[in-house]
């Protein structure tokens, strides 16, 4: 089987990448990340995948596009900041991946455990069928902290945040109000 899996950082591919290659599964990343803000933490991440591809046989395909207008309305007028970011880079990873012909999608949000993991797998499984490709599910967060250390081990870059702007502002205002 033949997977895209988006990618929302290095740290979190590595353990997701090296999962389904030991299952058997042709794995290409897809890097589509408009939400990451601001833009000098969208390069290093960015740099970081480039780092790790770089280190093997790591297939990726990049849509390195940084619309902060459109996601920024996006996300203002949205119910659920986070279910619009899922929703508009899944829909992305779905699209290329028919278009490139691929078995399925996955992401490797599904990797940490600060995410809305319930709601990833059901906007996963939602835009699989709308798209008539299958959302790959497994859930990768067991292989967390192993990603973590390997990470560290190759010297790839490693957030301290979520990658929008509202979550940064999240991270920052908890170290000062406490």
């Amino acid at each position: 089987m033949k997977i895209l899996v988006h990618v929302c950082c290095a740290p979190c591919y590595v353990p997701v990448h090296k999962r389904l290659i030991d299952k058997g599964y042709g794995v290409t990343g897809f890097w589509y990340n408009p939400n990451i803000h601001p833009f000098m933490e969208y390069r290093a991440r960015l740099e970081a995948l480039l780092k790790y591809q770089g280190i093997g046989k790591i297939e990726i395909i990049y849509r390195d596009e940084y619309d902060l207008k459109e996601f920024l309305q996006g996300q203002i007028n949205a119910s659920d900041r986070c279910e619009f970011c899922y929703n508009q880079r899944l829909n992305e990873t779905a699209k290329t991946a028919k278009e490139k012909k691929f078995d399925a999608f996955t992401t490797t949000l599904l990797e940490s455990p600060f995410q809305k993991h319930d709601m990833i797998k059901n906007i996963g499984e939602k835009i699989g069928k709308e798209n008539k490709i299958r959302f790959y599910y497994e859930d990768f967060r067991k292989w967390h902290d192993q990603g973590k250390k390997e990470a560290s081990s190759l010297s790839l870059y490693r957030q301290r945040y979520c990658g929008c702007i509202f979550s940064e502002k999240e991270r920052f205002y908890r170290k000062i109000v406490g």
